[in-house]
Protein backbone atom coordinates (compact mmCIF):
# COMPACT_ATOMS: atom_id res chain seq x y z
CA UNK A 1 0.00 0.00 0.00
CA UNK A 2 1.30 3.28 -0.89
CA UNK A 3 2.46 5.61 2.10
CA UNK A 4 -0.49 8.24 2.65
CA UNK A 5 0.23 11.37 5.08
CA UNK A 6 -1.82 12.81 7.45
CA UNK A 7 -1.42 15.91 5.43
CA UNK A 8 -3.01 14.58 2.27
CA UNK A 9 -5.82 13.26 3.76
CA UNK A 10 -5.94 17.00 6.25
CA UNK A 11 -5.80 18.67 2.25
CA UNK A 12 -8.38 16.50 0.92
CA UNK A 13 -11.22 16.90 3.50
CA UNK A 14 -11.22 20.61 3.80
CA UNK A 15 -11.00 20.32 -0.05
CA UNK A 16 -14.52 18.36 0.53
CA UNK A 17 -15.45 20.48 2.80
CA UNK A 18 -15.43 23.65 0.48
CA UNK A 19 -16.89 22.30 -2.27
CA UNK A 20 -19.71 21.43 0.35
CA UNK A 21 -20.37 25.08 1.29
CA UNK A 22 -18.23 25.02 4.98
CA UNK A 23 -21.29 23.43 6.70
CA UNK A 24 -20.60 22.79 10.36
CA UNK A 25 -20.39 19.98 12.21
CA UNK A 26 -19.61 17.31 9.78
CA UNK A 27 -16.05 16.95 10.03
CA UNK A 28 -15.67 13.17 11.42
CA UNK A 29 -17.81 12.79 7.32
CA UNK A 30 -15.52 14.68 5.63
CA UNK A 31 -12.22 13.28 7.02
CA UNK A 32 -13.45 9.51 6.33
CA UNK A 33 -14.41 10.33 2.65
CA UNK A 34 -11.12 12.25 2.18
CA UNK A 35 -9.25 9.07 3.63
CA UNK A 36 -11.00 6.71 1.15
CA UNK A 37 -10.32 8.81 -1.94
CA UNK A 38 -6.44 9.42 -0.95
CA UNK A 39 -6.05 6.15 0.08
CA UNK A 40 -7.71 4.72 -3.05
CA UNK A 41 -5.37 7.03 -5.04
CA UNK A 42 -2.93 5.49 -3.68
CA UNK A 43 -3.29 2.03 -4.33
CA UNK A 44 -4.14 3.67 -7.99
CA UNK A 45 -1.10 4.68 -8.59
CA UNK A 46 1.31 1.98 -6.83
CA UNK A 47 -0.96 -0.60 -9.52
CA UNK A 48 -0.26 1.30 -12.64
CA UNK A 49 3.28 1.51 -11.84
CA UNK A 50 3.53 -2.56 -11.10
CA UNK A 51 1.50 -2.99 -14.23
CA UNK A 52 4.32 -3.67 -17.01
CA UNK A 53 1.88 -2.77 -19.89
CA UNK A 54 1.60 0.73 -19.15
CA UNK A 55 4.16 2.82 -20.02
CA UNK A 56 4.99 6.29 -18.48
CA UNK A 57 7.48 6.99 -21.46
CA UNK A 58 6.26 9.61 -23.81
Amino acid sequence: MAEVSEEDIKRRAHELWEMAGRPDGRDEEFWSKAEKQVRGEGETLQELRADPSISTNS
